[in-house]
């Protein structure tokens, strides 16, 4: 576990860095905002149309040949646009190519790299071991865009993706001598799995016939479009009612990180996180939402945003578990390509719906609205919940086997 969590900082550390690096490129060959977000787009659409296959490949495969050859051709992609940029033959139609390409390669990759992290350890630990990936994700996210900066100085654009690419071969490196856990080595997958399972329906079925994991999608849908998105809510919000400047921005995204690691950290002290922690956790943040739009002062706002951040960390550390731990073991990898294509979906549709609110009624009335929905939400819920028979309530196991979790994937 100790050599996949040093791959997996080394390769986050590589892929922020190159995804810094790729919206600069795209902003000095085309000049354009729009174009940058559209290459975003293009890397992110491989997830919402192809999520599910990619599960199901993962489900069919052995886990650590299917995450040494997708990392093995993230490599082989940095490799060539970094060649491409060093010839001078990069242009925009082939970067965005490239992107869809390395998309594509992440539907698969997610859900391999993310059930093979949690292999290595007994069930009990399963909790610990994506708390542990989420703060190796975030610590990944910071330095890597840091060092964006200072690459591009000392090294060059091509040289950024070459050391990324030399990040997925060192993952592709470490995989071999990766020892499992007995309880995961121990679960085999059907051995002729039915045709529907092998494209992946078997997957999408078990996800909208189990009420938990519907739950967790209407938490993290409603979330996802109408909070979370703090780089544009709190960055309006400081810049303009606040009257703060960059600086002042500058010290709320640091927050926002820290408070992101410390999540993470206490969400490794969670052994079994349920639907319930998460909803309850959600509408906290949602609460601590409302309370910034309403912030008179950046003193109070610089209040809000640490809690806020270990709400939505432990919310998605809490998710993740339930997402792997709840499925039966020849299931999750399907179960996560579900989830990354709903979350791809409501990931590209929440930050211009949310910019139009914010346009609409303001930065403040945009947090608070959108705090405010979402308890809603989470509270009609509740109350549904509770008065469902009971019999309907128990119609599906609550539980299922487990051996072959997670979900904070390499980079």
């Amino acid at each position: 576990m100790r050599w996949w969590s040093a791959a997996n900082l080394v390769s986050n550390l590589g892929t922020w860095m190159q995804l810094t690096v790729q919206n600069l490129l795209v902003l000095q060959l085309t000049g354009s905002a729009a174009a940058t977000g559209l290459s975003l787009s293009v890397q992110a659409a491989p997830g919402l149309l192809f999520g599910l296959l990619g599960g199901a490949v993962v489900d069919r495969w052995p886990r650590k040949a299917t995450a040494a050859v997708s990392q093995a051709l993230l490599a082989l992609v940095a490799f060539t646009t970094a060649a491409l940029i060093g010839l001078g033959m990069l242009t925009v139609p082939v970067l965005m190519a490239l992107a869809a390409v390395t998309g594509l390669i992440a539907t698969v990759d997610g859900p391999a790299t993310s059930l093979l992290g949690n292999d290595l350890v007994p069930e009990k630990d399963v909790p610990s071991a994506i708390a542990l990936g989420s703060v190796v994700h975030s610590v990944g996210r910071l330095a890597g865009t840091a060092f964006a900066a200072v690459g591009i100085a000392a090294i060059g654009t091509a040289g950024a993706y070459a050391v990324n690419g030399l990040s997925f071969l060192f993952v592709t490196a470490v995989i071999p001598f990766l020892r499992l856990h007995p309880d995961a080595a121990a679960v085999e997958p059907p051995a002729v799995p039915q045709e529907r399972e092998a494209r992946g329906r078997g997957g999408l079925a078990f996800f909208f016939g189990r009420r938990a994991l519907l739950a967790l999608a209407v938490i993290g849908a409603v979330s996802a479009v109408l909070g979370r998105n703090y780089q544009l809510t709190l960055a309006t919000l400081v810049t303009g009612p606040l009257h703060g400047g960059a600086g002042a921005y500058g010290m709320v995204s640091t927050l926002l990180a820290v408070g992101g690691i410390v999540g993470a950290v206490v969400a490794g002290r969670l052994r079994r996180p349920t639907v319930r922690l998460v909803a309850l956790l959600a509408a906290a943040g949602a609460l601590l939402q409302i309370v910034a739009g309403l912030s008179p002062v950046l003193a109070v706002l610089l209040l809000m945003v640490v809690p806020m951040a270990i709400a939505e960390s432990v919310v998605d550390t809490a998710t993740a578990t339930v997402l792997q731990t709840d499925p039966p073991a020849h299931l999750r990898g399907r179960v996560l390509g579900v989830w990354r294509s709903l979350s791809t979906s409501w990931g590209l549709a929440g930050p211009p719906l949310l910019g139009l609110l914010v346009q609409g009624i303001g930065e403040r009335g945009a947090l608070v609205a959108g705090g405010v929905v979402i308890v809603a939400v989470i509270g009609a819920g509740v109350l549904a919940r509770r008065r469902m028979p009971a019999a309907r309530a128990t119609a599906v196991p609550a539980t299922v086997p487990a051996a072959e979790p997670a979900f904070q994937p390499a980079a």
